[in-house]
């Protein structure tokens, strides 16, 4: 079984979007491979107008610049990405991703691709929270628990 295929296997029914990716960074890439559901309501888009896309597709005026380059400098260096960005919906609509990119490897440890976890988040009320969190929590949307698979990986925790 290939890592993509075990990766669609445990992402299917996931609450929190799951992305594969091809390891192409410089534009026009990287390329979607997979996508699962709930990315899919997450953008607001069918996954048939997905897959094939580059992530760029949810970026707009009020993506920061600043973000982008440094998700781009962790994944040329073949690092893990954590991080917030502004992203669109397939209707415009804005709202904040909070998004946890690692690299897969094959056997050989070279660089295959990029697996990348996305929820909503909403600014929190009053003072930033300590943890890896701060400013931002779970939206109602996508704040349902996160398996224990994922939560063994560690997702969205930058402890680690």
């Amino acid at each position: 079984m290939m890592v993509l295929d075990l990766i669609r296997a445990l992402a299917e029914d996931a609450s929190i979007g799951v992305v594969v990716t091809d390891m192409a960074i410089d534009s026009p890439g990287p390329i979607i491979l997979y996508a699962n559901p709930a990315f899919g309501r997450l953008v607001g888009r069918d996954l048939d107008r997905i897959v094939g896309q580059s992530p760029r597709f949810m970026q707009g005026k009020e993506t920061r610049r600043e973000t982008l380059d440094a998700f781009h400098r962790a994944l040329a260096a073949g690092e893990r990405f954590h991080g917030y960005l502004t992203n669109y919906r397939g209707d415009g609509i804005k709202y904040r991703a909070e998004i946890d990119c690692r690299p897969l490897r094959n056997v050989r440890g070279e660089l295959d691709g990029f697996v990348a976890f996305e929820r909503e988040v909403v600014r929190r009320l009053g003072r930033p929270a300590g943890g890896s969190g701060g400013r931002y929590e779970a939206s109602p949307i996508s704040n349902d628990p996160l398996g224990n698979g994922l939560r063994s990986l560690s997702v969205f925790d930058v402890e680690n």
